[in-house]
């Protein structure tokens, strides 16, 4: 990969730093303490943005330590503005098309379904209108806020949905169970104020590409992870800052784990149940062709929902 391209376009993101980062200056990665911690023995400020391709790739990770020490986080998802527009032509991109093979790319190295087509289709113009809809979705319900981004990352990276467009936010809010009136009018109201704050944060944060995961105790010592980590990068800073962090026990069978999360790849179904990945997608295309699950498909690999 052209190192000058990763680094001046925030779309093209690094495989090897597990980040996409922003055309800002390069963050100062010391450790902070400005910021207070939530009631939980650890809080977590997860930057992140709707259409980042890294932040997909964590997903599996991110599913399993909220299993795991669910009861010792809380994690608040902030939005980081990846892409504000295309106004500007870095790295030798220019146009959404240079984006597409790059995002099969991506597919194959976090072994989950992307696909680039997307950028040859019906591309985003910028990815602020789907990070202004969560912040919208944020107001009603935090667990609804999270159903939400999960519905609109898989309509971007598996079923090439332009989530910038108003009609696709709708039906993804209606599927979570928000109120899409009320989602609507802060969507064009105080969200886009909550957006800005996200962005002033970050800043002030030295956020300098996602995903960024801060973990912070109630004393406001920090840990901080940058790009897509192995889950041990994760636990351990949880256990840095909380030793006594218990992890929980949870159900490993398919039936537990799609109630929980009615949506899995492959991948997430290896990491959460801890089978190996070669017989992860084996277990899940049995059940699929048993009529337990449905499998979505995609040219870069597939998901399996719950039937319902």
């Amino acid at each position: 990969m052209n190192n000058e391209t990763t680094n001046n376009n925030p779309l093209m993101c690094d495989i090897e730093t597990g980040m996409c980062e922003t055309t800002g200056e390069t963050a100062n990665t010391s450790s902070k303490n400005t910021v207070e911690s939530a009631n939980k023995s650890v809080k977590l400020i997860y930057y992140t943005d709707p259409i980042c391709s890294s932040c997909w790739g964590i997903e599996p990770q991110l599913r399993k330590l909220k299993l795991e020490y669910g009861n010792a986080i809380d994690m608040e998802y902030r939005m980081g503005g990846l892409l504000p527009d295309w106004s500007y032509n870095s790295g030798g991109i220019g146009k959404p098309s240079d984006v597409a093979s790059h995002w099969d790319e991506v597919s194959l190295h976090y072994d989950m379904p992307i696909d680039g087509d997307l950028w040859l289709e019906d591309p985003l113009d910028s990815s602020y209108p789907p990070s202004i809809a969560f912040k919208a979705a944020q107001y009603q319900d935090q667990n609804k806020a999270q159903l939400f981004m999960r519905k609109i990352r898989e309509m971007v990276f598996l079923k090439k949905k332009n989530i910038a467009k108003w009609e696709h936010l709708e039906t993804a809010a209606k599927k979570v169970g928000l109120n899409v009136e009320q989602l609507k009018t802060d969507f064009e109201g105080k969200a886009k104020e909550a957006f800005a704050e996200d962005l002033k944060l970050g800043k002030k944060l030295g956020v300098r590409g996602f995903p960024t995961i801060f973990f912070i105790d109630q004393a406001g010592h920090t840990e901080t992870v940058y790009g897509t980590r192995p889950y041990a990068f994760y636990e351990m800073a949880i256990l840095k800052l909380n030793p006594n962090a218990t992890k929980s026990e949870y159900s490993k069978n398919w039936e537990t784990l799609f109630s929980t999360y009615p949506s899995l790849t492959a991948k997430e179904y290896a990491e959460l149940s801890g089978t190996p990945r070669n017989e992860s997608e084996v277990i899940l295309n049995d059940l699929s062709t048993k009529g337990c699950l449905i499998k979505i498909t995609t040219k870069n690999g597939a998901m399996w929902k719950i039937k319902k």
